[in-house]
């Protein structure tokens, strides 16, 4: 087996940290508990285990009878790094799940360290890539077409008449937003405050649009969600 230069050593370990820290950024800007330090040592870390398990036991295995699989400390990576990424799922009440993308994109980084670790740094430049492609593109996708996965509540200050609320109604039914519950506070002087839960997957670009129509109705003086 080939030794391990210095330069290769560094080289591995350094991309391991750079590209861990590349995904981790795109976690950091979002203010998730693991950001861009996490995602950089489990990268390191990840590569680490790799050249430890290619090169550690280069000493031994020259022994006569002594036969280990190079692939086997390496393996524990993808398996151990599951609870890590356990640890950043939140669960909410109303079936509300949040970290799930966190979890995946460590396991995912942890992968990209033994890409590392193990001198692949296209197959880890080109897996870099392709996460912040998903990362960033799909969640414009996600977030205009369909959608937050929880309730949206719409709250709406008006002056009350006549049929408003049936306009408001036929504005939401014709962006084909689900009405779950709908509420009117009196206002005893003051405008009358109308709350509307709509229901999961209301798409950002149909909020912005029905916001738009519902505030040129009469009497609507404020609106936000």
């Amino acid at each position: 087996m080939p030794e391990l230069t210095l330069a290769d050593l560094l080289s591995r370990l350094g991309l391991a940290v750079l590209l861990g820290a590349i995904i981790g950024f795109e976690r950091e800007r979002k203010e998730w508990a693991a950001g861009l330090k996490t995602h950089a040592l489990v990268c390191l870390g990840a590569s680490l285990a790799m050249i430890v398990s290619a090169y550690g036991f280069s000493d031994v295995i020259v022994y006569e009878g002594v036969e280990l699989d190079p692939s086997r400390v390496a393996a524990q990576v993808i398996s151990g790094v599951g609870f890590l990424g356990a640890g950043t799922i939140l669960f909410f009440k109303q079936q509300v799940i949040r970290g799930l993308t966190t979890a995946a994109g460590l396991w995912g980084v942890a992968s990209i360290g033994l890409a590392c670790g193990g001198g692949m740094y296209l197959a880890a430049v080109a897996a870099t890539i392709f996460f912040l492609a998903v990362l960033l593109g799909l969640s414009w996708l996600e977030r205009n077409y369909f959608g937050k996965r929880s309730e949206t509540v719409l709250s709406v200050e008006l002056d009350m008449r006549d049929n408003v609320l049936d306009e408001i109604r036929a504005a939401l039914e014709g962006a084909q937003l689900d009405i779950k519950k709908l509420s009117i506070v009196p206002g005893n002087g003051v405008p009358d405050s109308l709350q509307i839960v709509l229901g999961k997957f209301s798409p950002e670009k149909k909020l912005a649009a029905v916001g738009e129509k519902i505030a040129q109705l009469g009497g609507v003086r404020k609106i936000e969600w």
